[in-house]
């Protein structure tokens, strides 16, 4: 039998890392300012996920938002936020480097494989805009990594389902493949069965509002409340996640 498909919560704060592994994900990704597709956590955040849970921590490595192609100084920082990483504990590093065409950016992603070594590697969802998925895929496994995020080259998972059917087949067991793109409890059972998925990535899915508990409102008129992960979302993907053995 077949286990149930590995599933990861993208988390945009450490309160939010915290409901999700108390609503049972396998794994969380720690990341910031998820508004522009996420960027490097603080060292107090890393810190503190990698403390207080059980479950592995990966940590995204971008400094910023816009382009996956950092120049001297962003690729330095890049390098300074794996060290971090590391010291902090974290089981593994979430990065994506490109070229100005598009190609993986060989050179500098073998750099960054070797230096976080020996924690685990996503190539992360840059991977999608490369010219030719399936060489961007041989060129990830010769590099050595462990995991790719993907969407299968579209905005979703369901649009790019049958992309994301071949990445899985033609990977086997030579990389993961880590299915992400506006999956929910409505479509993760269909998307799964769809692409044989191993590893599924969920954000969205797991959010909610979260109530401020402070007594007052700001007279400025400003919030206190925020969204982030919920444990009783995560609970539900959880429960729809293991009815998926095979």
């Amino acid at each position: 039998m077949q286990s149930p498909p590995l599933v990861e919560i993208c988390c945009g704060d450490l309160r939010s890392a915290l409901a999700a592994g108390e609503g049972g994900a396998d794994r969380v990704e720690l990341c910031d300012r998820l508004e522009v597709g996420g960027t490097t956590p603080g060292a107090g955040t890393i810190a503190e996920a990698c403390r207080a849970l059980a479950i592995p921590v990966h940590v995204l490595v971008r400094v910023r938002a816009g382009d996956f192609t950092p120049d001297r100084a962003e690729f330095a920082a890049m390098r300074d936020d794996v060290d971090v990483a590391k010291r902090m504990g974290a089981s593994g590093v979430v990065f994506g480097i490109l070229r100005a065409d598009g190609a993986v950016d060989r050179d500098a992603t073998a750099a960054l494989v070797e230096q976080a070594r020996p924690m685990s590697v996503t190539f992360h969802k840059a991977f999608d805009q490369t010219p030719d998925l399936d060489e961007a895929l041989e060129t990830l496994i010769e590099l050595g990594v462990d995991r790719v995020l993907t969407s299968g080259g579209r905005a979703s998972a369901e649009e790019g389902a049958e992309a994301l059917a071949r990445l899985v087949a033609r990977a086997g067991d030579r990389v993961g493949v880590l299915v992400a793109g506006r999956l929910s409890l409505a479509n993760i059972a269909a998307i799964v069965k769809r692409t044989a998925a191993r590893e599924v990535h969920l954000g969205s899915a797991a959010v909610g509002p979260i109530a401020s508990p402070c007594a007052f409102r700001p007279r400025d008129g400003s919030t206190l409340d925020w969204a982030g992960v919920r444990a009783e979302k995560v609970r539900a993907i959880m429960e729809v996640a293991r009815t998926l053995a095979d």
